[in-house]
């Protein structure tokens, strides 16, 4: 990788120290959601214990994945992280395919965290952005304030990031320790004061499912919760102290990640307000509340600790928010340069600036979270529910390669983490991809509609790269295809079921509400037949719009696959086309045309093996000697000399017309005969001795040649008979010097 400005090679530079490094994996784990999405999906869920138990076996898995990513950063501290670990270990169409689901995590999070500052604002300071209405898309209000709001912060964090990344190490440690200590605060001043109180934190568990469902739909969005840890695996060149650090590390991040989680959650429900008979009651009514009250967390803050609470979680919630925002910005930046120094992406990206930093990759990163604001918060959060898709891909991929690393070089505990970490992932991957296998599923069908459009992006993606690849390295396996596929396949499969069953909950409601105001409507002779018509056909109209849509996503899949396939064939016909003639060349003499040194030395194993089968009975080897070629070179230069050992060829060709002629060295050829010309060999050797004898005489090219017979049963291999000729060529060479030949 070439620098920019000057030319020169230049790589990323060690500036973070392990504070810094800390503080970006716990910054990039904790963001927007640990406050908000806590409340609507855990406490609704599974309650405050439930809850907590699953966010703690959450932390166990996430320290096993640590222990894998620990021991593949040992092995492999370059930037890039899974996308890199895959590749190594696995090959580049696996580090593609981890690569590509890595960067829409990454990407996720980031829109996730800019676009949650006009929420922010919404909460705490009212209208103040919302001016200038656009439109509504998905149910959510878009107005050009918090579409600027969202913009300018994209680009001031873009900035910051390429101009100050040492400056940004010092503001992440800072407010790092900023949110650990507020939201600590705030839950250690809200369970003083609320234990005092004999205050009930019933019910512990909702009551929808048992309490061990429960646990598990926690422990299993784990991923999603913890995802960002890992981030400072990107960041691997960039650490400016020793490697056995790292695990340290990665174990204080993810338990303070744990803590903070577990104390969000209690917060949440250490106080609600009076019109609401518990903790549940509250939560389940968020969606109709506005300001503090629509965040319990904060509610609770505030309850307990007046204006002060809530300042002091406003402070740790920016943060998050900022803390997320450069971390994630710094992970994708450093998988963007991984990958274009692989030429994924253009090579630009992979370019640093005079601050070591992959400027150019940055610049991608803000550009392409520019067009987020247009689609609303909405669609951002169906967004970021594949990232648990994606992160157990990841996390999977991770544990997949330690796993492979570590049976090479006998490492029976990683061999055993890598396992678990496998294991674990699939049992996660089952239960987002394949709602109600275990529990009910957790994801809205919008964000399994998303995951398979990402999916067939990556089929396109891939095919891109395929075409561009020169040096080969990609469409050795069959993974990428099948992988893709199959995810194209569950997921479609999974949003037309919860669509189906969407659909099929509306109709029923219609129906429910069409009985009620009739039943309503006394004495009136209503018809229903219009009614339930109406009703069949929305429901065949949208059945048969969502069944179009899924063949749609196959039709599109399969005719990639079979693109990349054609494609896959034609490289496969270039390459063998291009040993042929590699071997051919290699094969071929480059000055006389006949067959090269390499060449005879092939045939001669082939024959040696024939001999050794008793698959041959009969030929003959000759060994030519060129004379006069030194003189010829020295007196008059090397090309009279090339241009003698040409004629030499020549003759020695159209004597032995039905044998491969061989040129095994300077001055020297070889000739294999068989057939015909093993049967008229003692005639055609004649000639040739006459013809040189005529040489010696008159002028012209003096050849020296021995010929030898192989005796079945006596030799062995090919080699004996060779070395006979060899014998006889010297003794004709000494005849023709008699004659008045020059030898040299």
């Amino acid at each position: 990788m070439k620098n920019a400005n000057n030319g020169k090679e230049k790589g990323l530079m060690p500036y973070l120290s392990p504070v810094a490094v800390w503080s970006l994996s716990l910054g990039t784990t904790i963001g927007w959601g640990s406050l908000v999405v806590t409340s609507n999906n855990y406490l609704l869920h599974a309650g405050p214990l439930g809850s907590v138990l699953g966010i703690l076996i959450g932390a166990i898995v996430m320290l096993i994945i640590s222990k894998n990513y620990f021991y593949l950063m040992q092995h492999y501290p370059d930037a890039g992280g899974a996308y890199t670990y895959a590749k190594e270990v696995f090959g580049y169409d696996q580090g593609f395919l981890t690569g590509w689901f890595l960067g829409l995590t990454y990407l996720s999070i980031f829109w996730a965290n800019a676009t949650s500052l006009p929420l922010f604002a919404r909460f705490f300071f009212g209208d103040i952005f919302r001016f200038g209405y656009m439109y509504s898309i998905f149910g959510y209000d878009v107005y050009i304030g918090e579409m600027l709001l969202t913009i300018v912060a994209i680009l001031a964090f873009s900035l910051l990031c390429i101009k100050f990344k040492k400056v940004i190490g010092y503001l992440m440690a800072g407010m790092a320790v900023i949110l650990t200590l507020g939201i600590s605060i705030c839950f250690f001043g809200a369970i003083l004061k609320c234990g005092g109180s004999g205050y009930s934190y019933e019910p512990l568990f909702v009551q929808e499912g048992s309490a061990v469902s429960q646990i598990i739909r926690i422990a299993c969005i784990s991923p999603w919760a913890f995802i960002g840890f890992e981030s400072i695996s990107h960041a691997s060149e960039e650490f400016s102290f020793g490697e056995n650090k790292i695990m340290k590390i990665f174990i204080r991040a993810v338990l303070t990640s744990t803590a903070l989680y577990i104390f969000i959650t209690i917060l949440s429900v250490t106080a609600y307000p009076p019109e609401y008979a518990t903790w549940f009651d509250y939560i389940k009514d968020l969606g109709n509340l506005e300001g503090i009250k629509a965040l319990p967390a904060f509610y609770a803050a505030g309850h307990y600790m007046g204006k002060y609470g809530i300042a002091i979680l406003v402070l740790s919630l920016l943060s998050l928010i900022f803390t997320s925002l450069f971390g994630n910005m710094l992970a994708i930046s450093r998988l963007f340069y991984a990958q274009a120094k692989d030429d994924i992406l253009p090579e630009r990206f992979a370019e640093l600036n005079n601050n070591n930093t992959p400027k150019n990759a940055i610049i991608l990163v803000g550009t392409l979270s520019l067009i987020i604001p247009f689609f609303g918060r909405t669609a951002i959060g169906w967004i970021v529910d594949v990232t648990t898709i994606g992160a157990t891909i990841i996390y999977g991929f991770v544990s997949a390669s330690a796993l492979k690393l570590a049976q090479n070089e006998h490492n029976k505990l990683i061999a055993r983490t890598g396992i678990a970490g496998v294991v674990l992932m699939i049992s996660v991957g089952l239960y987002l991809l394949i709602p109600e296998l275990f529990v009910m599923g957790s994801i809205e069908k919008e964000s399994y509609f998303l995951f398979t459009v990402w999916a067939i992006f990556g089929f396109i993606f891939f095919r891109y790269i395929l075409k561009k690849d020169e040096k080969n390295r990609f469409g050795t396996s069959i993974v990428v295809w099948i992988a893709l596929l199959s995810l194209i396949l569950f997921t479609s499969l999974v949003w037309l079921s919860k669509s189906t069953l969407s659909i099929t909950n509306d109709a029923m409601n219609s129906v429910i509400k069409h009985y009620t105001d009739f039943l309503a409507e006394s004495g009136n002779a209503r018809t229903t037949d219009g009614f339930f018509g109406d009703t069949m056909r929305k429901i065949r109209f949208a059945s048969m719009k969502n069944i179009t849509v899924v063949t749609g996503f196959f039709a599109v899949s399969i005719s990639i696959l079979l693109n990349n396939y054609t494609l896959m064939r034609s490289r496969i016909r270039e390459n063998e086309k291009a040993l042929e003639i590699a071997k051919n060349t290699a094969n071929i003499d480059p000055l006389t045309g006949v067959k090269s040194r390499r060449a005879f030395a092939d045939s001669a194993r082939i024959m040696d093996e024939e001999i050794v089968a008793g698959l041959i009975n009969e030929f003959s080897v000759v060994i030519c000697d060129v004379n006069e070629l030194k003189l010829i070179n020295d007196t008059m230069g090397h090309k009279a000399g090339d241009e003698y050992i040409k004629s030499a060829s020549n003759i020695i060709c159209e004597h032995f017309a039905h044998s491969p002629v061989f040129r095994i060295g300077g001055d020297e050829f070889a000739v294999i005969l068989t057939a015909s010309d093993y049967l008229e060999r003692n005639d055609i050797i004649d000639k040739l001795n006459k013809a040189s004898e005529n040489a010696v005489k008159d002028g012209g090219v003096v050849i020296a040649c021995g010929m030898s017979d192989y005796v079945q049963n006596q030799d062995k291999s090919i080699s004996s008979v060779i070395e006979r000729a060899d014998t006889l060529m010297y003794k004709r060479k000494k005849t023709l010097k008699e004659m008045g030949a020059k030898t040299r």
